[in-house]
């Protein structure tokens, strides 16, 4: 019996920058950085390949198109915190507190955002991700909303429950959340960031300082363990 063996790509021009990181992840921070310096129309793949010091033909072994590539980046920007708001929301209310869960999963947003060498949530605003080809990842990011809409009407008190509809309160909160993607075009998020911006969220649902505390007290317990999300 034959055995067919994988197919491999073609041997570099240069020795990868860094030897512990895939090509494909390589490719990607190289993509993600050219995307957001010069955008889709401005980057080529050949532009691409060089940055990371492959050929051009290798990097279509992993990726078809540079449509494909920033798919790609698009998804790698939302389903950590999607995932995240789907395992803790599961919790509430029987095992967590809506205020601690929703603290705890901005924070992992916010996280998210922050942490690529480039500034990757940018890249929601390039024309071309209106187009149908992105659909996928606007229906992640619609979920994530709603996961912030569902969350915050729980947490919400006072005014804030009697007159927002979850619908608005998911807008507000994900728009707060993604406040950090300004940050970083003037300097380098910091871990008061996190807990600034995870902290208005609630605030924005009418929660006080010693409801803030006690949330993000909870949220430490969410965020523990492996599940936790560096800074």
């Amino acid at each position: 019996m034959t055995t067919t063996r994988p197919r491999q790509g073609r041997p570099r021009h240069t020795p990868s920058s860094d030897p512990g990181t895939s090509a494909r992840d390589q490719i990607l921070d190289a993509a993600g950085a050219l995307f957001v310096e010069r955008g889709i129309g401005g980057t080529s793949t050949r532009m691409i390949a060089e940055r990371v010091g492959i050929r051009q033909a290798s990097l279509y072994y992993h990726f078809a198109t540079k449509e494909d590539i920033l798919a790609e980046l698009l998804a790698t920007s939302v389903r950590p915190s999607l995932r995240m708001m789907e395992r803790i929301g599961a919790l509430v209310p029987e095992r967590a507190e809506p205020a601690a869960a929703l603290y705890a999963v901005a924070a992992m947003d916010v996280r998210t955002l922050s942490r690529t060498s480039y500034n990757i949530g940018t890249l929601y605003l390039l024309p071309e991700v209106r187009a149908e080809r992105f659909d996928a990842f606007r229906a992640e990011r619609d979920r994530l909303q709603a996961g912030y809409g569902a969350l915050g009407a729980l947490a919400a008190t006072g005014d804030v429950a009697r007159s927002m509809p979850a619908e608005r309160i998911g807008e507000l909160l994900i728009q707060l959340v993604e406040v950090v993607i300004q940050i970083r075009r003037s300097r380098e998020p910091e871990p008061a960031d996190t807990d600034a911006i995870a902290s208005s969220c609630l605030r924005l649902c009418g929660l006080d300082e010693r409801a803030v505390a006690r949330a993000r007290g909870g949220a430490d317990v969410l965020l523990s363990g492996s599940d936790r999300p560096t800074s």
